[in-house]
């Protein structure tokens, strides 16, 4: 793999991702922009402990251009975009609308090709391989950060999620505290390893493959299964058969394997409804805090992906009690989206 490292007009870091060592990336960027103004800070919610980003400079960012203005598309003679080459393969720079900037951490957008017209479920598994070579580059890059405390990989994909760019991408968060849904599941590591000795990922890890009814699909490193308390209509997560703290730490043979697996997965998912149109997901891994204790030893990496369509022609929205009291209502027998996630299998 090539890593090139160069900067945008702006002075925001911008690297491109090559399979071979070949391709010639450090092209100027000639656009006429000034450093960007950021107005982040992170407040602490008294009452639940958790950390909220105020972010307001970010309601000026681009949303849904049309093709011929993609800013994640490859530069041309009649468009400047924000990635100045003129072709790449995996192109990872700085959000130039972060919600986290300077002292309060880092965002990083991650485009995963240079076909707009195209997704993450129709790269091939050499494309897939390199963009899990960004993920890990970045995860350690962002780590080693002052001030860091978790590294988010993540993709949003369709308008139904929200998202403001239709170019394949992703985004990764270098947070500056540990996410409440990480804390939550530190708490009930530790309480489960004072009360049993073991380890609880290992332990869910175990007792689904054991039981198999929510298994979706298995390899010799990697196993994908519903969770038996799914928050989400389709909701499958993605475990490294060995534990590990985050995707840095991941063996030869389990990073060889992820790339036909995962492309899988989101093949799948795609085939899930009798409709024209892809199926919108998140597609989130969780990675242990960068903080060496007890804490980043017990957690184990994995990948979360879930749709919010509950039906060919129904969305799953958080209803009150879900907003309001965080207390999830699921339409979906897990055990039934197991069994259809095993139908529709690639032929």
């Amino acid at each position: 793999m090539k890593r090139t490292s160069t900067r945008l007009a702006d002075g925001r870091e911008i690297l491109y991702f090559d399979t071979a060592d070949g391709a010639a990336r450090a092209v100027p960027d000639t656009r006429p922009l000034d450093a960007g103004l950021t107005s982040s800070e992170v407040r602490r919610d008294p009452l639940l402990g958790d950390h909220v980003v105020i972010a307001s400079h970010r309601q000026g960012r681009t949303h849904l251009p049309p093709t011929k203005d993609c800013p994640l598309c490859p530069s041309t003679p009649d468009h400047a975009s924000e990635i100045p080459a003129p072709d790449y393969e995996v192109a990872v720079f700085e959000n130039r609308f972060p919600s986290l900037a300077g002292d309060t951490g880092r965002c990083e957008v991650v485009c995963f090709t240079p076909d707009h017209h195209t997704s993450f479920a129709e790269l091939d598994e050499e494309r897939a391989a390199l963009v899990l070579a960004a993920w890990t580059d970045r995860t350690v890059g962002l780590s080693a950060r002052e001030g860091v405390a978790q590294v988010y990989c993540f993709e949003n994909r369709g308008a139904e999620i929200g998202v403001t760019l239709a170019h394949p991408h992703g985004q990764i968060y270098a947070l500056p505290f540990v996410t409440p849904r990480t804390t939550r599941m530190l708490a009930a590591v530790a309480a489960h390893r004072d009360r049993t000795g073991g380890n609880l990922f290992d332990s869910v890890l175990a007792t689904e493959r054991a039981e198999g009814a929510r298994v979706v699909l298995e390899g010799e490193h990697w196993s994908a299964f519903v969770p038996y308390a799914a928050r989400w209509p389709y909701e499958v997560h993605l475990y490294p058969h060995r534990r590990v703290p985050d995707l840095p730490a991941l063996g030869d043979a389990a990073r060889a394997e992820f790339p036909r697996l995962y492309l899988e997965l989101l093949r799948r998912f795609d085939r899930l409804f009798d409709r024209a149109d892809p199926t919108p997901y998140i597609s989130a891994w969780h990675q242990a805090p960068t903080e060496p204790g007890r804490a980043r030893a017990d957690f184990a990496l994995h990948l979360e992906l879930f749709t919010v369509r509950r039906s060919a022609d129904k969305l799953k929205y958080l209803a009150g009690t879900e907003s309001g009291m965080e207390a999830f209502m699921n339409d979906v027998r897990p055990e039934d989206a197991a069994a259809r996630l095993r139908e529709v299998a690639t032929p």
